[in-house]
């Protein structure tokens, strides 16, 4: 096995580890065993791809958030010396990253119980089981951390000198150590007070308050702060205190500006403390979480008492032949049982949900309410549309990869009927659901006036569905492959496919000018997504 530099770095802690009681040498082992398997690759011929995916994917897609650091933190840098502004709105983007991939990517290592029937039977400490679990979540952390901020920190030496940069690099791996702990406290509570398939339930839901959580609070951020003729000003409200963003910017305001204000010392103080606290607390809460973890292995058999009635309504109505029928009914039993596919699913309608409400309250601050229900910023809706080639992406995508080969063996005699079927189980129990839920709220608020607006927008999300198809699906099998081989450049697809989502919310901006332009672009619709559907899908 490879002696990672990650590992070496670690050896300089030793010590550390050391006098925590854990087993070093144990942890360092099974660490070294976790980053190997990490690197090794699932073949590729079973994902139905050409591209051979060699090491570990997430490395290679460390760039990614090197050019994310770029755009949203280096800016920030040359606001001058308002620290308190600037580096507030640098670190929410960067503690809603933190807390976004540790949700999206690194629950799934924190809640793995997968290791336990072979370390546990072994003479190892449950603490050193869990700093190796830890410690291997937060390699990963500062990787990401670290490419995120490299630019901003080296940019920041020219600008502000050694002192800000030790300042922000301590400041960095305070907010990593910070997402991890309160991301662990979440899961602790949850695993104390549930079990069985309520629990796994129960993390899923929580996953998606965590996304949109964390998009509310970077929304709040930003509107603490009052610019008036290019002057920012900012006045302390107790409850600032709340917001991790505000206590690693107030060092740089204390220590550099020399502001020693009451309220600046104590959010320093919370900066230093609030991490240190929460990791010791953990550290001590560490065999309580690891025991709780044995529930996620317990099945209660839990009847669920579904009504499929529904189900075969619109399998009924929605498909062809009796093929494709029953490709919509197994369609729609993995979107709402396998987990995995949630795990990643879910967050993203989290943000379609919240996104619109955001730039709605974004209209409400620059003018009254009868203002806005009188205008047209019910637009603001197309936001949720960005949710689509997201999903549609990960259709690909499955903790149950293995069963693609049921694919191969069945005697289908329309392949694509396969991914037609999984699109409208998709439409049907994701974006149907929310955009009806959305509709509802903006006719309260914009009133009846917008229906036809509504239905344009939904004939929008279905043709973006078919078009999200041909751009990341097209030609393959749903569900067949693994998440470890989610794609690396799908980001630049899926960016692509929200100028997508940009074009036709321009479109419709425009055809609301147009004398009866409203219900002729929703019959021009109606026809693109009954030939557009015809044409992807026609052939096998």
């Amino acid at each position: 096995m490879n002696d990672f530099a990650a590992l070496r770095v670690l050896d300089r802690f030793r010590p550390f580890f050391q006098k925590l009681n854990i087993d070093y040498d144990v942890m360092r082992k099974i660490l070294q065993l976790k980053l190997t398997m990490d690197s090794r690759r699932m073949p590729a011929i079973f994902s139905g791809s050409n591209v051979k995916k060699e090491g570990n994917q997430f490395l290679k897609s460390l760039w990614m958030y090197a050019l994310f650091g770029i755009l949203f933190l280096v800016p920030f840098l040359f606001l001058g010396n308002e620290f308190l502004f600037s580096l507030t709105i640098m670190f929410s983007s960067l503690f809603v990253i933190l807390m976004t991939s540790m949700v999206s990517d690194f629950s799934a290592v924190l809640l793995d119980i997968r290791d336990k029937n072979i370390l546990h039977s072994k003479p190892i400490s449950e603490k050193t089981l869990n700093a190796a679990k830890i410690t291997h979540i937060m390699i990963y952390m500062f990787l990401l951390t670290g490419s995120f901020v490299v630019i901003p920190l080296v940019v920041s030496i020219f600008k502000f000198g050694i002192i800000f940069a030790l300042l922000f690099l301590i400041e960095i791996i305070l907010i990593s150590s910070l997402a991890v702990v309160l991301t662990a406290f979440v899961y602790l509570f949850i695993l104390r007070f549930f079990s069985g398939e309520m629990l796994k339930d129960i993390i899923n839901y929580v996953q998606i308050f965590l996304a949109i959580g964390m998009a509310v609070s970077y929304q709040l951020v930003g509107r603490v702060f009052q610019i008036v003729n290019i002057e920012i000003s900012y006045t302390f409200a107790w409850w600032h205190t709340l917001l991790p963003s505000f206590w690693f910017a107030a060092p740089f305001e204390l220590i550099l500006n020399r502001d020693y204000s009451l309220h600046i010392i104590i959010l320093s103080v919370l900066a230093v403390l609030a991490p240190i606290i929460a990791i010791a607390i953990y550290i001590r809460l560490m065999p309580t979480f690891e025991r709780n973890l044995s529930k996620l292995q317990s099945d209660t058999n839990r009847t669920k008492k579904r009504n499929r009635m529904l189900q075969g309504v619109w399998a009924r109505t929605l498909c062809r032949n009796k093929e494709e029928r029953t490709f919509y009914k197994f369609a729609s039993l993995m979107l709402k049982e396998e987990r995995e596919l949630k795990l990643k699913i879910f967050p993203i309608l989290g943000f379609a949900i919240i996104f619109p409400f955001i730039f709605l309250f974004n209209t409400l601050s620059t003018g009254s309410f009868e203002e806005m229900r009188s205008g047209n910023s019910f637009m603001v809706i197309y936001f949720a549309l960005i949710m689509i080639p997201s999903v549609v992406q990960m259709l690909e995508y499955s903790g149950n990869y293995k069963g693609q080969w049921i694919f191969y063996a069945a005697p289908i005699k329309n392949k694509s009927i396969v991914y037609s079927a999984t699109l409208k189980a998709s439409i049907m129990n994701y974006f149907i659901p929310i955009l009806t839920m959305l509709g509802v709220i903006f006719l309260w608020i914009f009133s009846f006036r917008i229906f036809l607006d509504l239905v344009v927008v939904l004939l929008a999300a279905i043709m973006l569905t078919v078009v999200s198809y041909g751009i990341f699906n097209k030609g393959k099998f749903p569900f067949i492959s693994s998440h470890e081989h989610t794609q690396t450049n799908a980001f630049f697809k899926v960016f692509g496919s929200m100028l997508i989502v940009g074009i036709m919310a321009a479109i419709h901006s425009v055809i609301l000018i147009i004398p009866y332009g409203l219900p002729v672009y929703a019959v021009i619709l109606l026809f693109s997504n009954f030939i557009g559907w015809k044409l992807m899908f026609s052939r096998g």
